[in-house]
């Protein structure tokens, strides 16, 4: 059995156990899925690249601790893909990169990308990430569900049916053929990616189950991380 950690931040008591309960419903008898917490929360409005930048040395702990419980991979929560660069020159176990991940498994299953965000102000990070993957030509646009994190649990309803729509007009005006939330509390946390993909009529590759699952492939496989591309730090040997 492969046992995959997903990293949680810290969150309101109900919000956590929402994400938590999301990640563990992609256990199966081959996977097993366990939690591992960092000290760190996304659950404010505003948030910058000062703010993304500084919780990496918390995330990179975690990573740490994953591996000190034996886990064979890790999985942290959220599309910034927060402290994996530095989290797998840390530790042996691979560490799966949510918005790395669903650009991959998006190419996998079409051609061009509609990538829908909380709002327009996530776009540059975002945007920054997909031309770091080498993936940025494959998207051919990018929209809002028009609520920032800490108003979609108030806001259920208006942020679906606003979900819908910009993923429909991803898909008829702009020619997406597959659809990725790149925010995992629109999906799979409020919105259920099957329901999703009935639908819409497209894949969606969301940013929970997906890395959880290819992080189990990859320990069941023995792959890690090349050590040419991610010289492990000296910092953490041993």
């Amino acid at each position: 059995m492969a046992r995959v950690a997903f990293v949680v931040d810290d969150y309101p008591s109900e919000e956590r156990t929402r994400r938590e309960k999301v990640a563990l419903s992609y256990a199966t008898a081959e996977v097993e899925v366990g939690i591992v917490s960092a000290p760190v929360t996304p659950y404010f409005h505003g948030m910058t690249q000062a703010e993304i930048t500084m919780v990496s040395p918390a995330l990179i702990q975690a990573f740490r601790e994953a591996e000190a419980q034996g886990y064979d991979a890790a999985v942290p929560l959220g599309f910034l893909d927060l402290g994996v660069d530095g989290g797998r020159s840390a530790v042996d176990i691979p560490i799966l990169a949510p918005f790395e991940t669903a650009l991959h498994v998006a190419a996998l299953m079409g051609d061009r990308f509609g990538c829908i965000a909380y709002n327009e102000i996530h776009f540059p990070v975002l945007q920054g990430l997909a031309r770091r993957y080498v993936m940025e030509h494959k998207i051919v646009g990018w929209a809002g569900s028009g609520f920032d994190l800490p108003d979609i649990a108030a806001n259920h309803d208006a942020m679906v049916e606003n979900f819908v729509a910009s993923a429909r007009k991803l898909i008829d005006q702009d020619g997406a053929d597959v659809i990725i939330p790149t925010g995992i509390t629109q999906c799979p946390v409020h919105i259920d990616p099957k329901w999703l993909m009935k639908e819409l009529g497209v894949p969606v590759s969301e940013g929970i189950g997906a890395p959880i699952r290819i992080a189990a492939v990859f320990a069941d496989l023995g792959l890690h991380q090349s050590r040419r591309r991610w010289l492990k730090s000296r910092s953490f040997e041993g």
